[in-house]
């Protein structure tokens, strides 16, 4: 990333500010993820190397910081979150026949398919029990919301595979759902129980909306142009799924008539030199370029639902959020 924010210099300012409380919610979420069944906890325990950045919970306590304060709460609603992110990821694994997430092996490649649903379903059901023990309709009805446009979001996805009709607004609304959602619920939860006037709580979930679609388009261009092994995960999947993502969309709008037919044949008979036959195409047109500028519009409409919160440190790491969304490698 060259003189650019990387994610160790991030991830220590994060430690920095709020560490402490970060470990707080990991000792909530590691004492909630754990079961007396020898195999169940065997497969959770496994399920907690996926956690990586553990960017939800971040952004829901950073969100929490910049607008009145961390509280108890906070703390499980941090852990509510990663459930819940972690329940769509073993879940999304099967759907994409993953074999590695997080440099490990994916709960459907080491144990198997029904392990997979069942254990992502124990955890998006656990989740709400945990939510349920804050005392607190709204919690639990916010989240409730969240998780099923997540789904939904998920659903859209698989109906549209293979359409290579499918319009950049109807891919926005896509991942607004199955990504964007979870970002947005993660800072609305911030900001609510930390207590915050209703238009930064609502500011919060513009930032963390916007935020998301960046993240997810940035996510779209590196599953064409990543690297495995740099990434430690499975790349290529949309492509083998037939989902249209926006560089291939744009791709599509852009050509010549001639490389559509083309362009389609390859995408519809995907195995795993699909890739490499696009590559020359994607490489030819402005696809690149046209989805890593509409990634940089997103973050800076993140940037700009910042404007009323108060200057502090919590703040400050927010609007760098939305650089490193677009400029990560990983």
């Amino acid at each position: 990333m060259g003189d650019h924010l990387t994610t160790h210099d991030l991830l220590a300012r994060v430690e920095e500010l709020i560490g402490g409380e970060l470990e707080q919610a990991e000792r909530v979420f590691l004492s909630e993820v754990s079961s007396k069944h020898p195999y169940v906890h065997d497969v959770l325990q496994h399920i907690t190397r996926f956690q990586g950045k553990r960017l939800r919970p971040i952004l829901l306590l950073l969100s929490a910081a910049a607008t009145g304060g961390i509280n108890e709460s906070h703390y499980v609603l941090a852990s509510v979150v990663e459930m819940i992110h972690l329940a769509t990821l073993v879940h999304d694994d099967v759907l994409d026949d993953a074999l590695i997430r997080r440099h490990v092996a994916t709960v459907n490649s080491r144990w198997n398919n029904e392990t997979s649903v069942l254990v992502g379903d124990f955890l998006f059901t656990h989740a709400f029990h945990l939510t349920a023990s804050l005392g607190d309709a709204r919690a639990c009805r916010l989240i409730g919301r969240a998780t099923n446009l997540v789904c939904e979001g998920e659903l859209a996805q698989i109906y549209e595979r293979g359409n290579h009709e499918l319009s950049e607004e109807q891919y926005l609304e896509i991942i607004n759902g199955k990504t964007a959602e979870l970002c947005a619920i993660s800072t609305q939860l911030g900001a609510l129980y930390a207590s915050a006037d209703e238009s930064i709580v609502e500011a919060m979930d513009e930032y963390g909306r916007a935020l998301g679609v960046a993240f997810q388009i940035t996510d779209d261009l590196l599953d064409l142009l990543g690297d495995e092994e740099q990434m430690g995960k499975s790349l290529g999947s949309d492509l083998q799924k037939e989902k249209l993502t926006l560089p291939l969309i744009r791709l599509l709008d852009q050509c010549s008539p001639e490389d559509r037919a083309t362009i389609q044949e390859i995408l519809s008979q995907p195995d795993p030199n699909t890739k490499q036959r696009l590559i020359q195409y994607i490489k030819n047109s402005d696809a690149i370029d046209y989805a890593g500028n509409r990634a940089r519009e997103f973050a800076k409409q993140a940037r700009n639902s910042l404007q009323n919160c108060p200057a502090s440190p919590a703040r400050q790491i927010l609007e760098e959020l939305t650089e490193f969304a677009i400029q990560r490698t990983i």
